[in-house]
């Protein structure tokens, strides 16, 4: 036996071995290749701290970020007809929803919920391209109906954050047929006199553009996203002509009037307080005068930090 080979070398290998690296610990940028360390990029609401670049973000992370304090509550949506078609390519259907749900935590491809923004009452709904790319099926056009249908119940602006490939070729007819749903569901908004205002993300295509996510009060994008109903590479192929640099980007589509701003997700919150107050007819919103909670409660809305003060109740 030798001693030094059999206990010792096995010993120190176990001692000084390199250990695993996880494999979330480290993001890499799609536009310039920097690597960034995930709680950075997480903090700066997945936007590359090097370039701007705009990555994908989840509802709940984007709704975290959106509503005062991270506080919504979600809005239930009705469950439509589990595979309507009994459809199957490489996959059956329901396998693929499996797999989808397993990957991204949620139900369904789009997130509806209410809370205030800036001390302004919202209801929000958004696209989860992360699931089946966002696709519009039966589900999402039950969440639209059901997030107008509570707008017009609380008298509160809808806005909604797009991100989607389309509609979903799994559900057929009975998802192209969520395009007329979803644009009686804003009709019902326009008719209660209520503001509409739609967030375009990267990307947004298909019959998503050609229905709910082009008929906003107030249209705005975040940079670089595309925005179209068929994309760059197919039209190039049926015209058989080279498209304009940036062709369908957002910031084209704000040159040629089809969208009203294009904001970078840092500065989003802020302008869409602006626009809903505004459509609203509500006064500007007033910056730091959210007060600190006191041990005796929450303090009401309207009061500044001195008259919150007065409030608290003496021990």
């Amino acid at each position: 036996m030798n001693w030094i080979s059999n206990y010792v070398r096995p010993r120190i290998n176990s001692i000084f071995s390199r250990r695993e690296t996880p494999e979330n610990l480290w993001t890499k940028c799609d536009e310039c290749g920097t690597m960034l360390f995930h709680r950075e990029i997480s903090e700066n609401l997945n936007v590359c701290t090097s370039c701007g670049h705009h990555m994908g973000i989840t509802p709940r992370d984007r709704f975290t970020a959106l509503f005062d304090g991270g506080i919504f509550a979600e809005i239930k949506v009705p469950a439509p007809t589990a595979d309507p078609l009994n459809f199957r390519d490489q996959k059956k259907y329901p396998d693929r929803l499996k797999t989808a749900q397993k990957t991204t935590g949620e139900a369904e491809a789009m997130l509806v919920a209410s809370g205030e923004m800036g001390r302004t009452p919202i209801v929000a709904a958004a696209q989860d391209f992360g699931f089946m790319a966002g696709s519009m099926g039966m589900y999402v056009g039950n969440a639209i109906v059901a997030a107008a249908e509570e707008a017009v119940k609380l008298k509160r602006p809808l806005i909604l954050f797009s991100a989607a490939g389309g509609a979903r070729m799994q559900e057929g007819i009975l998802s192209l047929m969520q395009m007329p749903r979803t644009t009686v569901a804003i009709q019902m908004l326009k008719e209660a006199g209520l503001p509409y205002i739609v967030v375009l993300t990267h990307p947004t295509s298909g019959g998503v553009t050609a229905s709910y996510a082009m008929l906003g009060d107030v249209h705005i994008a975040e940079p670089n996203a595309l925005i179209c109903f068929a994309g760059p590479r197919v039209i190039e192929q049926t015209i058989r002509e080279k498209l304009p640099e940036g062709f369908q980007r957002a910031e084209y589509l704000l040159d040629h009037g089809m969208l009203d701003r294009v904001t970078t997700r840092l500065k989003m919150r802020d302008e869409l307080i602006s626009i809903v107050r505004m459509l609203m007819g509500l006064p500007p919103a007033v910056r730091g005068d959210l007060p600190a909670p006191s041990e005796g409660g929450d303090v009401p809305h309207g009061l500044s930090p001195d008259e919150a003060a007065q409030t608290v109740p003496e021990k």
